[in-house]
């Protein structure tokens, strides 16, 4: 797959177009503003970057003569709530751009001097003023400050200057702004429990996974977060056996001639991990595709061996920026569950339908209803205007025969092809995209793939790429936060954790657990000398799904007594009664047990 591009636009752009066309993102956009306004009350020498409204709220990036505190925030707060009291009107003006270099840089702004300074010469520079604060800013703004709704200011951040960590660090303040109370509160319910789910807090809690310096923004897998990574797998496996795919392996370590072929040295070297000695320059891959396509020129393919299904779990490394890191969302190593399928034009609309299909199918046992996306081409892309013509519309008719409803995304393809991007919900209501479906008739041209086509002349195939999980990193950080570490029995890395209530019950315990495994269900036997309350605890706390608490009755009668970790539990079920049911849910692959969200406000 190639690298998606989720880095921030230009600084140039984000601070001219606030992206605030309707009254929502222009209340946020403008209370970025007054919050600006209130930090140079506060620090009048303060330089400033960017301040755009983002999803649910807004941030700004300043220079300030020392780090932020708590009471910082209080304090900036209370001024913007002045100022909002004020009805202080945003007005638009307009002046030529050196002369809006020679006002910011006489006025000690250097950062929006410089982005004035990258616009072309003639370009008129819009400014918004409300009291005595004037901004840069394309706009549009509310008529006045009154029209704020009710805000919070919620932390300060590190921020590399245009995300670039040889610039200087900035300090961001993000906040939030809503129409009503009802709203920021419904908000500040969900970032609440944001944090008691956070990936990071969950992963070290649970034993998951954790990250060391000794390896930056690499995770170390410990074995219940490899069983948690197996069960995803194994999953995404059989969905693409369904799918009549085989699986390859492809080295990590390619030299750069590889990357020039594909296009993607000049366009991504900057995100290798670049290895330079006496004979040769080397990278280690970002992205599984050209290979594939070696792996097709290894053999003269005919018209009857498409498409060809390629998947391929090899490892990539991307030399991700230190400011863009955050847990497992953004790592330097990586494993997608990437597809590559090398076929004929006439089979393109079938090959993507079947990409659809398999999307549905691998993310229906987590509960998520996918949306659809059409991404078209970007300004900067490789090939004619023809080709990509016949991509995009190849993907839209695969969408319409799928009786798929999808919105368009005009420029958000990748470089050399159009895609359909997935996105899916999670249970706060954020929104993550997952898989990209992408046709590419550019890297088939660049290696110059041919097979014998059915007149007996050579052909050149198509290539679909998608990987529906994306990474399996993030998307462990995804479900971890969804879930809140409460995953469903089929991807709990233990399923079972069996309790004795006593030592004599230890030994019955242990063929409990062997019974288990020779299911293929994870299982653990608490033999500590703790007091059973204690062990149930503790099982709770790890989201355990299913506790077995053995007493004297159940060693008797060769039986077990469930309790799950939604409260319910059963007294004396056959053990072979009881594994037949689990092992049914986990090959089912069940949302269970399941317990019903807490009640927001």
């Amino acid at each position: 797959m190639a690298i998606e591009s989720d880095e921030i636009k230009s600084a140039a752009a984000e601070l001219l177009d606030a992206g605030a066309h309707d009254r929502l993102d222009t209340m946020r956009h403008s209370t970025a503003h007054v919050m600006a306004s209130a930090v140079l009350e506060l620090f009048p020498d303060a330089k400033l970057g960017i301040g755009p409204a983002i999803r649910d709220g807004f941030y700004y990036d300043f220079d300030l003569p020392r780090a932020l505190t708590p009471a910082d925030l209080e304090s900036i707060e209370a001024r913007m709530r002045a100022q909002v009291a004020a009805n202080l009107p945003f007005e638009r003006s307009e002046i030529g751009r050196d002369e809006a270099v020679a006002r910011e840089t006489a006025a000690g702004q250097p950062y929006k001097a410089e982005i004035i300074g990258e616009l072309a010469a003639g370009e008129v520079i819009s400014f918004y003023r409300h009291g005595t604060f004037n901004d840069l800013c394309r706009g549009p703004h509310l008529e006045t400050t009154a029209g704020i709704g009710p805000f919070k200011l919620l932390n300060s951040a590190a921020a590399y200057w245009r995300g670039d960590e040889k610039r200087p660090m900035l300090q961001r303040i993000y906040g939030s702004v809503w129409e009503t109370q009802e709203d920021l509160d419904r908000y500040l319910w969900r970032l609440e429990e944001a944090r008691k789910r956070d990936h990071r807090k969950l992963g070290r809690e649970l034993d998951l996974f954790s990250f060391h310096p000794e390896s930056p923004a690499a995770p170390f897998w410990h074995p219940r977060g490899m069983a948690l990574w197996r069960a995803l797998e194994d999953w995404s496996r059989q969905v693409r056996t369904e799918g009549g795919f085989v699986e390859v392996r492809t080295p990590a370590l390619v030299r750069k001639e590889l990357w020039e072929t594909s296009g993607h040295w000049a366009l991504y070297q900057d995100n290798m991990f670049v290895f330079d000695d006496a004979d040769h320059v080397a990278g280690l891959k970002p992205m599984n595709c050209p290979e594939s396509m070696l792996i097709f020129k290894t053999s003269l393919r005919s018209y009857r061996d498409l498409p060809m299904r390629l998947a391929d779990y090899s490892w990539l490394f991307r030399n991700e920026r230190t400011g863009a890191l955050a847990g497992m969302f953004r790592v330097r190593q990586l494993t997608q569950d990437d597809s590559h399928v090398i076929c004929r034009e006439d089979q393109v609309v079938d090959e993507v339908n079947l990409a659809l299909r398999l999307v549905r199918r691998q993310f229906e046992p987590f509960g998520f209803q996918p949306r659809f996306k059409l991404a078209t081409r970007p300004d900067k892309k490789l090939g004619t205007d023809e080709f990509w013509d016949m991509a995009e519309g190849q993907l839209a008719g695969a969408l319409e025969t799928a009786q798929i409803e999808h919105t368009l995304d005009p420029g958000g393809g990748a470089f050399y092809a159009p895609k359909i991007d997935v996105f899916i919900d999670d249970a706060l209501g954020r929104e993550w995209q997952m898989a990209t479906i992408q046709i590419d008739y550019q890297l088939p041209q660049r290696f110059e793939l041919e097979y014998r086509a059915a007149d007996g002349g050579t052909a050149r195939p198509v290539v679909v790429h998608y990987a529906i999980y994306g990474s399996f990193e993030r998307f462990i950080g995804v479900i971890t936060e969804h879930f809140a570490g409460a995953f469903p029995a089929w991807l709990a890395p233990v399923q079972v954790m069996v309790i004795p209530i006593a030592d004599r019950h230890v030994e019955y315990a242990g063929k409990v657990r062997d019974a288990l495994f020779e299911a293929g269900l994870r299982a653990e036997v608490d033999d500590r000398s703790e007091r059973m309350q204690a062990k149930l605890r503790d099982a709770q706390e790890q989201k355990v799904p299913v506790m077995l608490v053995l007493g004297d009755r159940d060693q008797e009668a060769g039986a077990v007594s469930p309790r799950l970790r939604t409260g319910e539990s059963t007294q004396g079920v056959g053990m072979a009664v009881f594994i037949a049911d689990l092992k049914g849910r986990v090959e089912r692959r069940e949302l269970w047990p399941y317990a019903p969200e807490e009640d927001q406000p």
